[in-house]
């Protein structure tokens, strides 16, 4: 199953660059990284235009999302991770509360059309 989620950054040229060096091979920490794989999350990609990004996620069946955020809120490297990251990440005006990534329902796939 894919997941996709998105959201904003700060609109600040300097806040997106640093942003996108945190997410460089090497400089997520190794907890975090193991948290998502943990989670029956086996792919995870970020795409950016300008301010906006899109997060895909291909997850395993046994992935499930509320699991997933009870377990970053126990893991205090996940936190660390998290309150870095929402300094530079704004959720959009339709975000569910206390969220920042919100979740995009597909609306076509070409598979479906003959």
């Amino acid at each position: 199953m894919i997941h996709v989620l998105t959201l904003d950054l700060a609109d600040d040229e300097a806040a997106i660059a640093e942003y996108e060096y945190w997410h460089r091979p090497g400089n997520v920490p190794a907890p975090v990284l193991a948290s998502i794989r943990d989670a029956g999350i086996t792919q995870m990609d970020i795409y950016r235009t300008g301010n906006r990004l899109v997060m895909t996620m291909v997850v395993t069946d046994a992935f499930d999302p509320v699991a997933k955020a009870a377990a970053d809120l126990a893991d205090p490297d996940v936190v660390a991770w998290e309150a870095k990251m929402g300094q530079f990440q704004r959720a959009l005006p339709h975000a569910p509360d206390g969220s920042r990534w919100t979740p995009m329902t597909r609306i076509f796939r070409l598979t479906d059309h003959a």
